[in-house]
């Protein structure tokens, strides 16, 4: 019996050791520090702080604890199937000059386990307290909800997890595995190919400019007719140069030759109001030089798209802020700084070459960069641009911040109305963006003038920032028409930095991720950008870029809007073009952008991974040509439903044509 007793004993004082061992406590959200796993597509997510750097507030109440982020934000934790409870208030940070659609999720073990449901800023903070029993994994996500990422201010408010055991930030990325680039796109012939946009619209009396775009051997000799009176062809150069005073549609038949063959393409020349018909394709100083661009750097990026790029239909050669004098004339016209000595000698050294010149400003009296705006002499520097020459307008919005008087859409919209006004006043066709910093710049930026708007943060070449950029640009689809694009900002690939403050690298995106880039931002009518190193381009690159079957998605007349598909594997996107085919893309890419399982990522990384389309999800029945865009081959003959498998964010570009 003493026997039992004593067993007895011992197993209650195990117990009680046991338990005192595994003591329920609490871990707060901010101990676990400003995590380098923690993921999110703007800033940096900062300790009992907003964003910003201010006071975590929401609603007017003041936050002593807290982690300030900004959507998308993912924080994924390992609590080891210990934790007890997750608990906390979270809300739109007040310390945001416009309002903004944000939702709060929480997920355990990829199930959702609460939401907040829409919040804008001055909406209440909304408590939540979760039983997290039998979870491995927690995800903490801030997503937008449908009027971008840009002012998307999110804070976790007083969040702390009880447990019996330790809560671990775990990445939310894998590190991509290094692989080989591989070129798709075949090798241009030697026979001439035309390669221009099937419209070209130019407004009646201003200067015109139109090289006929052609790969193949050189030398060349052109020609075209039905060209409206006034524009005349050089046939050794392909520059159509000269200005019309007649209204209407003209078809134009080109024709190159060299001594492989002849190649001919008919084109529209619209000649009337519009502008600008299909996305713009160029190259812009920013992501590359920053500051430092200056008169050799834009033309050395000239000189390499006109050898190997111009072709292809790249034309515009674009610098941002930083080429401003500190001051005006005494007549207050902008003056260029010692980086440019000579812009109107530049300029006509660019269109000499048949390419196209963009500048940069501002609406408030000083550039994001704090240099000289426009603010007061819109006309003023219309007409400078005017007399130099200027193709091209990219117009930030950083700069009025201080000039508003309020934060309403119409009032956002003014400034870029007088600069619309300005360019009206003039003769010559200037590209107009509306550019960098307007909130739902896509509900209003045709109205104020704009032939495209930029709709969201600037890009990286980090991939979650670049895919949840551009899936997002669906709920803004419906803005795309000929003349008018959502811009998602430039291109990333190539030779880039140190415009962002980094040593000059190769892309971080990696072979297929650059593809998926490319094609994404080819089925949304996007405009084709550069930003990178034009010197450094290799072959890699130039397949990204000389694909003309790739290109003619981009550049197709109709500008449908793009659809977007949220399949088990990743996304499907597609859009309508003019012949009555159809462009889509299958990209393979993870939930929220994340991955769960870092002890699984090397396999997940090296796996294919399938998709299957019905077709009459496009309104077709019967039977339809598949040809595969980038790789230029024709897959077959195909009814009902098209399958394929694509490697870890790759992407499949493919036209579906319907057979009659």
């Amino acid at each position: 019996m003493q026997y039992i007793k004593q067993i007895m004993l011992l197993v209650i004082l195990t117990i009680s050791w046991k338990c005192q061992a595994e003591e329920v406590k609490e871990i707060w959200l901010d101990e676990l520090g400003e995590s380098s796993y923690y993921i999110q597509d703007w800033g940096l997510p900062r300790i009992n702080k907003a964003v910003t750097m201010t006071p975590l507030t929401v609603k007017g109440i003041v936050y002593e604890r807290g982690i300030g982020t900004h959507a998308i934000s993912r924080m994924l934790f390992d609590i080891g199937k210990k934790a007890k409870t997750l608990s906390g208030l979270a809300g739109a940070d007040d310390n945001t000059p416009f309002a903004c659609n944000l939702q709060f999720k929480i997920l355990g073990d990829r199930k959702e386990l609460w939401r907040s449901g829409i919040m804008r800023k001055g909406d209440p903070a909304k408590p939540f307290n979760i039983d997290l029993s039998g979870i491995d994994k927690v995800l903490l996500l801030v997503e937008e909800c449908g009027d971008g990422m840009m002012y998307d201010r999110a804070d976790w408010l007083n969040v702390k997890f009880t447990t019996l055991g330790d809560v671990q930030p775990i990445p939310v990325w894998p590190k991509p595995i290094a692989k080989e680039k591989y070129i798709l796109t075949p090798q241009s012939p030697d026979a001439p190919q035309i390669n221009n946009p099937l419209t070209y619209g130019a407004r009646p009396g201003n200067p015109f400019l139109m090289p006929i775009m052609v790969s193949g051997k050189r030398p060349m000799t052109y020609k075209a007719k039905g060209l409206p009176k006034g524009l005349k062809l050089n046939r050794k150069t392909g520059l159509i140069t000269g200005s019309t005073n007649t209204n209407g549609n003209f078809k134009v038949r080109l024709q190159a030759t060299n001594e492989k063959g002849t190649d001919e393409k008919e084109i529209t020349l619209k000649i009337g109001s519009e502008i600008m018909l299909t996305p713009p394709m160029g190259w812009n100083s920013w992501n590359c030089w920053r500051f430092a661009a200056d008169d050799q750097k834009v033309r050395d990026a000239a000189r390499i798209m006109h050898e190997k790029l111009q072709a292809y239909g790249w034309t515009y050669v674009n610098i941002d802020d930083g080429w401003e004098a500190d001051e005006r004339t005494p007549e207050g016209e902008l003056l260029a700084n010692e980086k440019f000595p000579d812009f109107k000698t530049l300029i006509n050294h660019i269109h000499s070459l048949g390419l196209k010149f963009g500048i940069y400003s501002s609406p408030g009296w000083t550039t994001c960069g704090k240099h000289i705006g426009s603010y007061q002499h819109e006309l003023t520097d219309a007409k400078t641009w005017e007399k130099w020459g200027v193709d091209y307008l990219k117009y930030d919005y950083c700069g009025y911040a201080a000039i508003e008087k309020d934060s309403e859409e119409k009032t956002i919209q003014e400034p870029f109305i007088v600069m619309r006004d300005a360019l009206n006043q003039i003769k010559r066709d200037i590209v107009y963006c509306v550019g960098y910093g307007a909130p739902n710049v896509w509900n209003w930026g045709a109205e104020a003038g704009g032939n495209l708007w930029r709709t969201t943060r600037d890009i990286n070449d980090q991939w979650n920032i670049v895919m949840a950029i551009g899936c997002f640009q669906d709920v803004c689809a419906y803005a795309s028409a000929p003349g008018k694009y959502n811009d998602p900002d430039m291109l990333v690939v190539g030779k880039l930095g140190p415009g962002w403050g980094a040593k000059s690298h190769d892309s971080d995106l990696t072979a297929d991720e650059q593809y998926a880039h490319i094609s994404l931002w080819s089925i949304l009518s996007a405009p084709l950008l550069l930003g990178c190193d034009m010197t450094a381009i290799d072959d890699f690159t130039l397949g990204l870029l000389t694909n003309p079957e790739v290109i003619a998605v981009n550049q197709d007349p109709l500008v449908a809007p793009a659809t977007k598909l949220t399949v088990p594997n990743g996304q499907i996107w597609y859009k309508k073009l003019y012949d009555g085919s159809y462009a889509l893309g299958f990209f393979q890419m993870d939930p929220y952008f994340i991955l769960w399982d870092q002890d699984k990522a090397v396999n997940i990384q090296q796996q294919k991974y399938n998709f299957n389309f019905a077709l009459n999800q496009l309104g077709i029945q019967g039977k339809v040509k598949i040809r595969d865009l980038w790789r230029q081959k024709d897959l077959g003959i195909f009814s009902s439903s098209y399958e394929t498998s694509i490697p870890y964010h790759g992407v499949s570009l493919i036209k579906i044509t319907p057979i009659k």
